[in-house]
């Protein structure tokens, strides 16, 4: 798979994230890169200040980062329908990050 399709998929898994959700997002970029250097498995990562973490002294700050490792949901996945559903999973348990839902919590909902 391509690297612009890739990106692709990524922008349609946020383009199906609730415009209720994706209005209240705040601070916060998506961006695509190969791998975790330090963790090769990892699918994606979410790194910033939680909503529910910010206290009205919050400001002036760079984007929260949700990142994507492409190469790694690639190795995993058998097919691009596979690939389609992996991306759309691992960018709904990122933003849930964002919104301050833990890692014990998404798996409980099954977004592990």
């Amino acid at each position: 798979m391509t690297p612009a399709r890739f990106e692709e998929l990524v922008s349609d898994a946020l383009d199906q994230v609730p415009e209720g959700l994706t209005a209240r997002m705040d601070n916060v970029v998506v961006l695509i890169e190969p791998r975790h250097p330090e963790d090769p498995e990892l699918l994606g990562l979410y790194e910033g200040v939680a909503l529910t973490e910010r206290s009205s002294d919050y400001g002036g700050e760079l984007p929260d980062r949700i990142t994507i490792y492409r190469d790694a949901v690639l190795e995993m996945c058998e097919d691009e329908e596979h690939v389609v559903d992996e991306v759309a999973i691992t960018v709904v348990h990122e933003i849930a990050h964002h919104f301050g839902i833990a890692e014990e919590r998404l798996h409980e909902l099954g977004w592990g």
